[in-house]
Order: C-alpha cells, then structure tokens, then sequence
C-alpha cells in the first residue's frame, strides 16, 4: 500500500494519563483521561492550550457529546454521571455511591441524555424526569438512532430496544454472546453490535435477518460507518475491515479493507469523517493514518510512538481529528492547510 503524508498541522501534548475517550460538540471538542480530569479544545484556535476540568475522583470511564452547545457528558468509576459545560463548569446530575457510571448518551433532538450503571440504563428528560430501563444482565453498551426515537441496549444474549417517547416494554434482539458498542447505521435500519468474541454481530430490522461478521485475530474494539453508510469500518485486525452495507448488506459478500501499517500491528481504533467517504485509523504501536475503503493510497498522520491509539474524534466539518493514545500523549491534525 502507497502511504503519503498527510498537508497540514499538527499540535501535540503530553498529559501523562490514559486518554479515554474523545468527542465533539460544536467547536468544542474533548478528551477524558484516566484521571478523571476532561480537556477541552478549541478546534478554531488549536495551538492554545486546553482547558482542564476536574470532572471524577477516580477515571473517567465515558464522555459524550451533551444536547447543550458545546456541553459534554461524562461518567466515571466515582459513581458520578455530570455535565460538562463549554465553559468548563461541572454540574452532578446523578451519582451513586459504590456504583461506575460505564456508558453515556444523548439526543440533542429528542432532549435526553441516557446513562447506565450495572443492569439498569436511566433516561433522564430536560425536565429532569428519570427512567430507569432494568436488563437481565448488565448493559455493554448505549446508542440511539438517528431520529432520537429508540434507544438501544446491548447486553449479554441480544440488544433491548427502548422507544424514547413511550413507556411500552422493550424489544429485544436476541443473539447467545455479549454484545458491546451497539452502532445505528443512518437509516436505522441495521443495528451492529461488537461481540466480546472476536466478531461483530448484526440486525437488519426491516425483516430481522441476522448478520455474523467473523474471521478476525483479534477482539473488535471499535466499529463506525462511513459518512453514507456504504461501509462499516472496524478494528480486530491488522488493516481497516470495511464491510459493504449497499445494498442488501454484508451477507453473502467479502468485506474491503485498507490501511496496513505493519504485520502484526493491529488497528486499535477507528473514526470516519464526517463530510468525506474516509475513515482514521489509530494502531497499537501508535500511529495513524487516513484511508478510504478499498484503496491502496493511505495518507499517514502520525508516526509510531509505541503507544496504542485509545481514541478519535473529527470535528463536525471534518477537517481537524483529536488524538489520544494510552500514554496520554494528545495529538490535534488541523488538515486546513
């Protein structure tokens, strides 16, 4: 594969701490850490240094972007869920003592933000009303569709799915295995989920057929579609395994790939643009590139460091990626020339 390197700039930190997680609310993006502490970066002005928030006492186990402008969700291992405002301000919405707030969502749309602990994921409205949604096991994972209108669940034998407006019981997707890191394709019309096995699982939702995505090394840590949802991009393996979703769906057809840094070196982390058909590709010995499904021409980013890429965010207009790795070492590309 023919690998260029990327035009452009890009500001680097060290922060010494497990990057977590990255997202991006508006101008706003943001990176927690192993720390618990949450930075903010300006991606209009990416040389100025971040603004720190000492959100957890313990890590920050997840970070989303919150229905407020430039606002971000977080939870941690204090058994505390907060809202990060862009201003740096941090405000408890829930906590429980004992308890890991492990997974965070909202819906700018619909007005909710939804958070788990243990077995139970909570809806939590803007008038400050709590739902609380009890699964047989505990949730491996949150995500809501496009429209706002249902919520995903993922947990051990299926996927519950919640309406958002209705208090009617859930539907559930039943598959033997653990399901993490459910995923909404566009149209709503698949739902992906991560296996703690190294393989991907899905629904198509129109008839229920079911889609087994197997074959990798690896476990599959992260998964993301393409800007037009033709391919879903995902890690477990030492390229970028894109499988086609025109169409019919992945069943009966080989996935594409793309992006190989090394033999052995496994992707680790995977974010696709925005605007543009291509995806980020973070690997386990630090390095990242950019690449489309499918082809042989990857752009590099950032060279090996010999710390795994954790995380990945694009900015809304797809020009500027935030970086984390484990070692807390912080990258901001801004591909504006």
């Amino acid at each position: 594969m023919a690998h260029q390197k990327a035009q452009g700039r890009l500001v680097s930190w060290d922060f010494g701490d497990f990057a977590v997680a990255a997202a991006q609310n508006g101008r706003l993006m943001a990176m927690a850490f192993g720390d618990g502490s949450i930075r903010l970066f300006d991606s209009e002005t990416p040389d100025a240094a971040p603004t720190v928030v000492s959100a957890h006492k313990g890590a920050c186990l997840a970070l989303a972007a919150d229905i407020e402008k430039g606002g971000f969700l977080s939870g941690g291992d204090d058994g505390k869920f907060l809202k990060i405002a862009a201003v740096g301000t941090v405000e408890t919405l829930w906590e429980g003592k004992g308890k890991w707030v492990e997974h965070v969502t909202a819906h700018d749309g619909a007005g909710v933000r939804v958070f788990s602990v243990g077995k139970v994921a909570t809806i939590l409205n803007k008038k400050g009303e709590m739902r609380e949604l009890t699964h047989a096991s505990t949730v491996g994972g949150l995500a809501i569709n496009l429209k706002g209108k249902r919520l995903a669940v993922s947990h051990y034998n299926g996927v519950s799915l919640w309406w958002l407006a209705s208090a009617a019981a859930a539907s559930v997707l039943e598959w033997r295995g653990s399901h993490l890191q459910p995923l909404w394709s566009a149209d709503g019309d698949y739902l992906i989920t991560a296996m703690q096995e190294s393989a991907l699982h899905g629904w198509r939702l129109s008839d229920g057929e079911h889609m087994r995505m197997t074959g990798y090394p690896s476990k599959v840590r992260n998964i993301a579609f393409t800007r037009r949802g033709h391919h879903l991009a995902t890690t477990g393996s030492d390229s970028v395994i894109c499988w086609p979703f025109s169409g019919s769906g992945p069943m009966g057809k080989a996935p594409v790939e793309f992006g190989t840094v090394g033999e052995g070196i496994f992707v680790s982390y995977v974010a696709a643009n925005p605007k543009l058909d291509i995806v980020a590709a973070g690997y386990e010995d630090g390095s990242v590139l950019v690449g489309q499904p499918g082809s042989a021409n990857t752009i590099g980013i950032i060279d090996a460091s010999g710390s795994p890429i954790s995380c990945m965010a694009w900015n809304p207009d797809g020009d500027r990626l935030l970086i984390g790795n484990e070692a807390g070492a912080v990258h901001f590309a801004d591909f504006r020339g």
